[in-house]
């Protein structure tokens, strides 16, 4: 048996590398060797593990699509706890993932101040971001965990993924934000980013939101 050190594998940006077999022990030393502090991300489910270094465009579209996220939830009021690419690993499931993104809704106020997440005892966050640029995303991880929401971006489109009776179902609508054109405003804006700049697609964006926050109250008001 050759056995090789971490340190002597490098995984190109763009790409990825699978281990199989991998039991929970070794996993956990693996995450151990590899530190908080790395740009590549981790996937494990029932032995497989994945190892991906993203590309640029890669970290570049999440980025923009954090902010989008975070923007909505600053104009519609919606509290939240940030936990961006935290581990998330459920030994009794032989499950871990590192999602883009994610947010705490609606245990926002259990996770404040947090450093370290046990999900034998915390909740799963409520939304997951993840970009697809070179590997697919691994949704039986997420199934397992119990996120009730995740987007996927891939192919400059979004793809909502809502959890019904424990497996994914892709929908038009984020129940997180039922209101709003979810799938359409979030491809729009985030490669308008690539053409307009961040910081103007930023501004446009507050400037949308805002404006659909203000014709739904006066279509309440003309309602009522």
């Amino acid at each position: 048996m050759v056995t090789l050190q971490l340190r002597q594998i490098s995984v190109p940006p763009g790409h990825r590398v699978l281990f199989h077999d991998v039991n929970w022990q070794e996993f956990e030393a693996i995450l151990e060797e590899l530190g908080e502090n790395r740009a590549s991300r981790i996937a494990y489910s029932q032995g497989t593990l994945e190892i991906r270094m993203p590309l640029p465009e890669h970290e570049k579209a999440k980025i923009i699509i954090g902010y989008l996220v975070k923007i909505l939830f600053e104009e519609l009021e919606i509290e939240f706890e940030p936990f961006g690419s935290t581990t998330f690993k459920r030994k009794g499931m032989l499950q871990g993932i590192e999602p883009d993104e994610c947010f705490y809704i609606q245990n926002y106020a259990l996770m404040i101040g947090k450093k370290r997440i046990d999900l034998t005892v915390d909740p799963p966050p409520d939304l997951a971001i993840e970009v697809d640029i070179t590997s697919q995303t691994q949704l039986d991880a997420y199934e397992a965990l119990g996120v009730p929401e995740i987007w996927r971006y891939e192919n400059k489109k979004l793809q909502i993924n809502v959890l019904q009776d424990g497996k994914y179902v892709e929908s038009e609508i984020s129940p997180i934000f039922p209101n709003l054109p979810i799938l359409e405003a979030i491809s729009q804006y985030c490669e308008q980013s690539q053409t307009v700049g961040t910081s103007q697609t930023l501004r446009l964006f507050r400037k949308w939101v805002r404006e659909q926050i203000r014709l739904r109250s006066l279509k309440s008001s003309l309602q009522s």
